[in-house]
């Protein structure tokens, strides 16, 4: 008789633990979904701004060539605005929907629409408790805690933000856009900080990805450029 309810007892604990693993298809189908739409627009602008075509990307979207660029930027917040109403019910209704509920890479979508709302600072404790517990990279949540700061107008912790702005040319005396990473919290242990947060470059060759090299900017210095 023990033997048979130890059986029981086993079975029922192996199928829960199967349960609590069990991807969430149809959920995961919808905020697949939210990022094809969250990345439609940018995609286009990115190629755009790269010396695209824009008669072929006027045309993708049955639009003309002049004012295309504000087109796209209108859309994108307009798909922006309505992607983080379908997340934050997604939200108040399965906490983050992280790597265990919906798989990997899906389990990055929620954290997308977070970061490219004005939200932030609502849902950063809530990204960085899904990072802790591996639902969601940990790299992830130090991007948007460094997009917070940003916001904010403080220093970055992770070195993740890269900011432009018009700034005057000494020699011409002319604007010119300008891009630089933006002022880090105790630059001199950057590096270190960002190896042990798991990202795999340092912040000279990540400056390197934009097009741009690391120089070290304090924040009285952006707002003398400003």
């Amino acid at each position: 008789m023990k033997n048979a309810l130890l059986i029981v007892l086993l079975f029922t604990i192996h199928f829960s633990a199967n349960a609590q693993k069990k991807i969430n298809v149809s959920l995961k189908r919808e905020l697949d979904s939210i990022y094809i739409l969250d990345q439609k627009y940018r995609e286009a602008t990115s190629i755009l701004n790269s010396g695209g075509n824009a008669d072929s990307i006027a045309a993708s979207f049955q639009t003309t060539k002049n004012g295309l660029f504000m087109f796209l930027i209108n859309e994108m917040q307009r798909v922006d605005s309505s992607n983080f109403e379908r997340i934050r019910l997604i939200l108040s209704k399965y906490g983050y929907p992280g790597k265990t509920l919906v798989g990997s890479s899906s389990n990055e979508v929620a954290w997308n629409v977070i970061q490219h709302s004005p939200h932030i600072n609502k849902y950063i404790s809530l990204i960085e408790k899904a990072a802790k517990k591996e639902e969601l990279p940990f790299p992830l949540y130090c991007k948007m805690l460094d997009r917070l700061f940003m916001e904010e107008g403080k220093e970055q912790v992770y070195g993740t933000q890269i900011q432009g702005l018009n700034k005057t040319n000494n020699e011409t005396g002319k604007k010119e856009w300008y891009m630089f990473v933006w002022p880090i919290r105790n630059a001199t242990d950057i590096n270190l900080r960002r190896k042990k947060a798991g990202f795999d470059q340092s912040i000279e060759a990540y400056a390197k990805t934009f097009g741009i090299s690391y120089q070290l900017i304090t924040l009285d210095d952006v707002k003398k450029m400003k």
